[in-house]
């Protein structure tokens, strides 16, 4: 198998891959959401609750200190005995949803379930939730009436408090919230009046207040993770793509290698063949030897010296364009004339283009200078386009080729011929290596697609630039043009400042 089929493979392989791993992508989201307890993916959950625990362990101390607090201002009302007993089941019920969270902490993400660690954080809760709920009893030892506006604060209180502290378990806030808040309603109500009613109706409506911005608060939290896992997905698949994109460039870079390799190699191995094939078949086809006894043989020699010429030309365009596209084709810089090339160029194509009855017609603009660049390369791309030309142009048409100046100061080979022209479709393959058009590939004289690529590449190494125009039944023009850095003007004639005494002597 041939290094660019290994390459055609992998890249096909790796297409199959990433569907494949699309679909399994799509099928893991799916159970990931049935198994959630959040609703989105089973791995979040691990998240929300981590997120809980940390939430809990951060605001135990704060929480302690306000339970001393408020047990401290009911000692207004209340017994100091009573209040001492409450704050110390308050905060023994928080010391043991810490102890839970630090075990959760302590365990292994991946020995995680899900279920098991929200059971073990809602019975946490409710234990904390029914301790302050105690907070209802204060009215049974004390006289209530001055009470219940205290008691309506400290639930408030309460609530904003374990609702904040619990909003990514919303499971939790609810078990941490709604026994406090119902116990002292209900004590509201139960004591009656018209402003423990309005202190009860207040409490509900906080309640409901707190839990729902403790939904919105884990909503958020929740958008927050799945934005961070998006994120360290595509960085993930970045992270993939460029491995893969380093892996495909080094198989291209062992696919060139092999390609340089191995053209070198049959170059050798070709044209050695060749030169003795085209020799002695152009031997046979002058019948230098004597007449052959069968007609035909002459016919068949002069086809195998045309094939042979064919396939030697083949072979030095596949190397030429290796070696551009190798960065190893060497110009061979020197003064050249442009038009001296394009007069030389046009005589070696002359009697081809007369065998079709083609008229080629040579304008040359006036005093053109020399240009820096490489001859060979040069007269290569004159042929290539002449060639060109000559090949697609039909019977008794017609060809022109220009050398002149450019707008830019520069000097310009054009090629226009009256031919069938090139689809504006095609016109980007056919300056593709081994692109060819509908109409290269109808008629006889087709070839291999390498003349205008080589062409483009040589003028790059020029600095140059190449351009194609061309529309269908209108023919087509080809323009390659040299920069103005490579044109050899002549310099200014340099004048001498004459003396003051030179002047004097000139005029006496």
């Amino acid at each position: 198998m041939s290094p660019q089929s290994a390459v055609i493979n992998d890249v096909r392989s790796q297409m199959g891959r990433d569907s494949k791993r699309a679909a399994q992508k799509t099928v893991l989201d799916a159970r990931q959401r049935l198994t959630s307890s959040s609703g989105t993916r089973a791995s979040f959950d691990f998240e929300l609750m981590h997120d809980y625990a940390s939430s809990r362990l951060r605001s135990a101390l704060p929480i302690a200190g306000l339970v001393i607090i408020l047990a401290i201002v009911a000692t207004f009302w209340v017994p100091p005995l009573f209040t001492a007993l409450w704050a110390g089941m308050v905060i023994a019920s928080l010391l043991v949803v810490v102890l839970v969270a630090q075990r959760f902490r302590a365990s292994d993400p991946a020995k995680f379930n899900a279920a098991r660690w929200t059971t073990s954080f809602v019975i946490g809760e409710t234990i904390c939730g029914l301790s302050w709920s105690t907070l209802s009893l204060f009215t049974l030892v004390t006289n209530p009436e001055p009470l219940t506006a205290v008691m309506f604060a400290m639930v408030l209180v309460a609530v904003a408090a374990n609702a904040v502290a619990t909003h990514t378990l919303p499971p939790a806030t609810l078990t941490s919230t709604l026994p406090v808040a119902i116990t002292v309603s209900g004590n509201l109500i139960a004591l009656g009046g018209t402003l423990n009613y309005t202190l009860a109706a207040v409490s509900v409506c906080g309640v409901v207040f707190f839990v729902y911005l403790a939904r919105q608060l884990h909503a958020a939290e929740l958008e927050t993770i799945t934005h961070q896992a998006e994120k360290d997905s595509l960085i993930a698949e970045l992270e993939e793509a460029r491995q893969m994109s380093d892996e495909a460039r080094r198989h291209a870079e062992q696919a060139n290698i092999a390609k340089s390799q191995f053209l070198a190699t049959m170059s050798h191995e070709l044209r050695t063949p060749l030169n003795a094939i085209i020799g002695f078949s152009e031997v046979l086809k002058s019948e230098l030897l004597g007449p052959h006894q069968v007609p035909q043989y002459k016919e068949y020699a002069g086809d195998i010296h045309s094939s042979g010429q064919h396939l030697l030309n083949l072979i030095n365009e596949l190397l030429d364009l290796s070696r551009i596209e190798a960065g190893k084709y060497d110009l061979n810089e020197e003064v050249v004339s442009l038009v001296d090339i394009a007069a030389d160029c046009r005589r070696m194509m002359e009697l081809r283009a007369k065998s079709k009855g083609i008229e080629l017609v040579y304008n040359v603009g006036n005093n053109l200078p020399r240009l820096w660049g490489d001859e060979r390369a040069i007269r290569q791309v004159v042929l290539n386009l002449l060639s060109n030309a000559i090949k697609f142009t039909p019977q008794n048409g017609k060809i022109v080729l220009v050398v002149t100046r450019s707008g830019d100061g520069g000097q310009l080979v054009s090629v226009k011929d009256n031919g069938p022209g090139i689809p504006e479709e095609e016109i980007e393959t056919v300056l593709s290596s081994f692109g060819q058009g509908s109409l290269a590939q109808k008629t006889a004289e087709q070839g291999a697609g390498l003349g205008l690529p080589i062409v483009q590449k040589i003028m790059e190494l020029h600095q140059g630039r190449f351009d194609l125009f061309s529309k269908l039944r209108f023919g087509t023009e080809v323009i390659a043009t040299f920069p103005r850095a490579r044109v050899m003007d002549a310099l200014a004639p340099v004048v001498e400042k004459k003396s003051r005494l030179e002047i004097y002597s000139e005029a006496g």
